[in-house]
């Protein structure tokens, strides 16, 4: 089950981190840091149903980041 109360300690140390993390990348080198990072949280989440549930809701929470069909 997927968790979404917040439960971070430092959510603004965390943003600050993921930022400085990025500080510096071209939009493609980015892209794999970000990937990076969501398949190591993957992994230590160790659940693809759980996985899958966070995608659902991130898709779902913002309406804009699924592709449109062209016309």
């Amino acid at each position: 089950m997927l968790e979404t109360t917040p439960r971070l300690d430092d959510p603004d140390g965390l943003f600050e981190a993921l930022v400085e993390a990025h500080r510096g990348l071209d939009p493609e080198a980015s892209r794999r840091l970000d990937a990076r990072i969501i398949l190591l949280l993957a992994n230590h989440i160790g659940s693809v149903a759980v996985v899958r549930a966070a995608i659902d809701a991130a898709l779902n929470a913002a309406p804009d980041t699924r592709a449109k069909a062209a016309p």
